[in-house]
């Protein structure tokens, strides 16, 4: 395995002064399954005093009671904590005293999964008294000593481990599985950044959708609005899913965009609220999207996601049902309405709602696909669906008389006309036109 040279650097370092040092838990795990870590974190024996007298200058305290330095590099910060054994966790986030050891192993016991609990130091040797590396190599997560003890510490690793099985492609073994469910009330008590931080990462990993599926309690924590989902029967030919499954579903078949994958998981959030069943026994969801959008707001709001993020994933909520006909104006108004980017996004999640739903309904794919044609073509032309792309500003209105609110009014007017394609964009034809209906009566167009 190959340890980063700045990373070398400082294990050398902490080696020639005459301490232990090791690189420790995610970084050791990403690399074992070949993957590029996103960081390097070191731990040693020697205290946070010793660990700044060998950097100096490169080193700042950043962790003392819980005796973490961090060491600047070229490449980056790297953390140098302390071995260390936890006290206890009173707040069920941080431990309220930690006791500096000389021993690895005491360390790593205090670690949440075994897979996170894998030394390494400079000679390629492994530390892994709790069977990490096996654990990796049958896909389990486990976690370190006492499961209960493990989340009861700091609830959060609860949904840590739903990340980690989704991000790493890992299933929880039956002891570790069944105290994530026994101790997921815990969750309540954590703040809802942390869980926003960790539910994103979850939702964009290649296994979102079937940790997700072993464990629908675990979000119903803090979003119990999904729970109705679970099992709720379609009732509808378009459906060979529950409504939870059909969003999982869904979720798999998106790329792995926050705001996109959120938007899948939540898409049909408020179905169970809208179903109603005809006289032939046929399910039906009307209103459906709406009320979807208004919960999903909701949601997102408890867990104080950022504004952008809540309007854009409510907005794709509330369009993922509405059809966009597959014609040039069709197009044109909805890339008025979201714009490029987000627009996109609605074409990829009404692909992946579709797949999720009966393969004999799967022909829908090709519509998408022509809408995602057309949308291509109508940007290659440079067609206009925004305001900023208008041939006629404020500006020329001001000076033909326009004023106020009335300006942004006209405006508006001339774009609906562009992008109905009743108007070319062009300047002297929306002058003309604008003319016609201005303040004071028609007026003859001004030279161009």
């Amino acid at each position: 395995m190959e340890i980063p040279n700045y990373t070398q650097a400082i294990l050398k370092a902490l080696e020639a002064a005459g301490h232990e040092a090791w690189c420790v838990g995610g970084c050791v795990r990403d690399t074992l399954l070949g993957r590029t870590p996103e960081d390097w974190d070191v731990t040693t024996s020697a205290l946070p005093e010793e660990t700044l007298a060998v950097f100096g200058s490169q080193a700042r305290p950043t962790g003392l009671k819980h005796g973490t330095v961090t060491v600047r590099t070229p490449e980056g910060p790297v953390e140098v904590t302390t071995y260390r054994i936890d006290g206890t966790y009173r707040d069920r986030r941080r431990p309220d005293s930690v006791a500096f050891t000389a021993s690895l192993e005491e360390d790593l016991a205090r670690r949440d999964f075994t897979v996170n609990a894998i030394a390494l130091n400079l000679r390629g040797e492994f530390r892994d008294p709790f069977g990490g590396r096996a654990d990796l190599k049958r896909n389990s997560l486990r976690c370190v000593g006492d499961p209960d003890r493990r989340f009861q510490e700091d609830a959060l690793r609860i949904l840590r481990g739903l990340r980690f099985a989704s991000v790493l492609r890992l299933e929880e073994d039956p002891a570790t599985g069944g105290a994530m469910e026994r101790n997921r009330a815990l969750l309540e008590a954590i703040a809802p950044e942390r869980i926003q931080a960790e539910l994103v990462k979850l939702l964009c990993g290649p296994g979102a959708g079937q940790a997700l599926e072993r464990h629908p309690n675990i979000p119903g924590v803090f979003w119990p609005e999904i729970l109705p989902m679970v099992d709720f029967d379609q009732q509808n030919i378009h459906h060979c899913y529950d409504v939870w499954r059909h969003s999982l579903a869904a979720l798999i078949e998106t790329p792995p965009i926050p705001v996109l994958r959120c938007a899948a998981l939540l898409h049909d959030i408020g179905k169970p609220s809208t179903f109603t069943i005809d006289t032939q026994g046929t399910g039906h969801f009307y209103g459906h999207a709406k009320a979807s959008a208004a919960l999903a707001d909701a949601m997102l709001r408890r867990l104080k996601f950022p504004n952008e993020f809540r309007e854009r994933t409510v907005r794709l909520v509330e369009w993922h049902d509405r059809d966009i006909p597959r014609t040039g104006k069709g197009i044109r108004r909805a890339l008025r309405a979201l714009g490029e980017e987000d627009l996109r996004l609605l074409l990829a999640l009404k692909r992946g709602d579709n797949l999720a739903q009966d393969p004999a309904y799967w022909s829908r794919q090709w519509e998408i696909r022509k809408g995602e044609l057309l949308l291509d073509q109508l940007l290659a032309e440079d067609a206009c669906f925004s305001l900023r792309q208008l041939a006629v500003k404020g500006g020329d209105l001001l000076a033909l008389g326009w004023q106020g609110p009335a300006v942004g009014a006209a405006l508006n007017q001339l774009l609906e006309q562009v992008v109905d394609g009743a108007l070319p964009n062009e300047r002297e034809a929306l002058l003309a036109y604008i003319c016609r209906s201005g303040p004071g009566g028609p007026k003859e167009a001004p030279p161009v």
